[in-house]
């Protein structure tokens, strides 16, 4: 009951301008870093395949430059699909603050100023997240070659736990720091795990994927509240 009502009342605020600002601005920098991305694949490529590769003990191999150029197509028709959603999420996790104040001043406005944090360590937890992010999807594409037909449920519930995690700790250390964020997800992990898979599900989904990080911030921020017995 709490994960849907957190749920619901982040998605009745998606008019809020605030959201609109850090959507514009996380999609913005979604588009830059995966042409960025492209365009080092396409760099890399070239650079690889420029002059005719020589192998060991067998000399020239020509062809093995139509394969890189093949390969490099695929791959920068590929990378955008796979790099959608964490760098999505990672960057919306930076502007993090923004979406949790504005559920906190339209559903909490008794509250006491949360403590801002710094650009700098938002940043910081922003880039790591993106690394944890990444990682843990490649990873789990040998678990998705070798369960072919759970790849969907892997895919949900992996990264729910990661998504539940590091939203629910950003949201919870404006009011009770890093540390009382941990203890308060490791006593919840369940709750948080599941909401995380809720938000998890419409990744999947192009173009809503850039929206839900949004709306899985705001959630998370109803949540933390909620576990701390704040009443909207």
């Amino acid at each position: 009951m709490i994960i849907l009502n957190a749920f619901f009342s982040a998605l009745g605020q998606t008019g809020d301008p605030r959201f609109r600002a850090v959507l514009l601005r996380g999609v913005g920098l979604t588009i830059l870093l995966l042409v960025l991305a492209c365009a080092g694949a396409i760099w890399l490529i070239n650079w690889l395949s420029g002059s005719e590769i020589s192998l060991p003990f067998v000399g020239a191999v020509p062809w093995l430059n139509d394969v890189l150029n093949y390969s490099g197509i695929v791959l920068v028709l590929i990378l955008p699909v796979f790099l959608m959603v964490p760098v999505a999420s990672a960057i919306t996790s930076i502007f993090l603050d923004e979406v949790a104040q504005a559920v906190e001043d339209k559903h909490f406005p008794a509250l006491p100023p949360a403590r801002r944090i710094p650009a700098s360590e938002a940043l910081k937890d922003g880039l790591s997240f993106l690394g944890v992010l990444i990682v843990a999807n490649l990873l789990a594409l040998i678990l998705y070659a070798i369960f072919t037909p759970l790849a969907p449920f892997i895919f949900w519930a992996m990264n729910g736990f990661l998504l539940g995690r590091e939203y629910f700790t950003l949201a919870a250390m404006r009011r009770i720091g890093r540390d009382g964020a941990r203890k308060l997800r490791a006593k919840h992990s369940t709750t948080i795990w599941v909401a995380g898979t809720l938000i998890a599900i419409p990744l999947s989904v192009p173009l809503v994927n850039l929206v839900i990080p949004i709306i899985g911030a705001a959630t998370f921020t109803h949540i933390y509240h909620a576990l701390s017995g704040q009443k909207a």
